[in-house]
């Protein structure tokens, strides 16, 4: 039986400055709070999705799924339901043993990903420019402001993340296509904790960088209605971000 616990608020609210360590060091999971009792599967699933995306959790990096339930305040069920969920998606992957780890992409794999990125986020550009309203695009500027300001000198990583995540699903979600944004959502889940991690990293190359200047040329595209001139802005971020991960040799042959 899962324990009273407290209520729950946004992950993306939540989420700590720290990735998973190891047991006794800071830890993301210590920040999230515990959860309610409803549909606990789906919402342990949520936080999990919420840290994978904003890079919080590293490639390669093991989780303990008690520690998990414990930073929760829930039982190892959900959590256990929420594991298989993700390694459905690829997001995480059981070794041998039982053990649960980030997934490593290969460079082959990470290419592969950021060419369906382009495809799929580029169309999703094009189709939200047809459709988006004043309103949308007041949203889509509200994020852009604030990814600009966390990318000043000197740089707030943690918030630059958020601000470009929710850029991006604001953008899509203006195309009114749900399904369309769950699969996106699937692509994060695999490209965040690379991306994410890097630009936390190297917080130098928010200010004044590529993802500035294409947001910036996003925004005045969705403004014109101009869904070619959006797509290629979406592009050219995205492309940015992939050729500086392939330059810092992070990934494996």
């Amino acid at each position: 039986m899962v324990a009273r616990v407290q209520p729950s608020v946004a992950p993306q609210s939540r989420l700590a400055s720290s990735a998973l360590g190891k047991a006794g060091e800071a830890s993301a999971l210590d920040e999230v709070g515990s959860l309610q009792h409803e549909t606990l599967g789906e919402r342990v699933t949520g936080e999990l999705r919420a840290l994978l995306i904003a890079g919080r959790l590293a490639p390669g990096e093991k989780l303990s799924l008690r520690r998990v339930a414990e930073a929760l305040g829930v039982s190892m069920m959900p959590v256990r339901e929420a594991v298989s969920r993700l390694a459905a998606d690829k997001a995480l992957e059981v070794l041998p043993g039982r053990a649960v780890r980030v997934p490593v992409l290969t460079l082959a794999q990470f290419r592969e990903l950021t060419r369906i990125r382009l495809v799929v986020e580029g169309f999703a550009a094009e189709e939200a420019t047809k459709v988006i309203t004043e309103a949308q695009i007041a949203v889509v500027a509200e994020h852009e402001a604030a990814f600009l300001a966390a990318a000043k000198d000197p740089p707030e990583p943690a918030a630059a993340v958020a601000a470009n995540r929710d850029l991006h699903f604001s953008l899509y979600e203006a195309a009114g296509m749900p399904s369309l944004v769950e699969m996106i959502g699937r692509l994060w889940l695999k490209a965040g904790p690379v991306l994410n991690l890097d630009m936390r990293h190297e917080p130098r190359r928010l200010d004044g960088g590529s993802a500035v200047v294409a947001h910036a040329q996003l925004l005045a595209a969705l403004r014109r209605r101009d869904p070619a001139a959006a797509r290629q802005a979406l592009v050219e971020d995205i492309s940015a971000a992939a050729e500086h991960i392939e330059r810092t040799a992070r990934l494996a042959e």
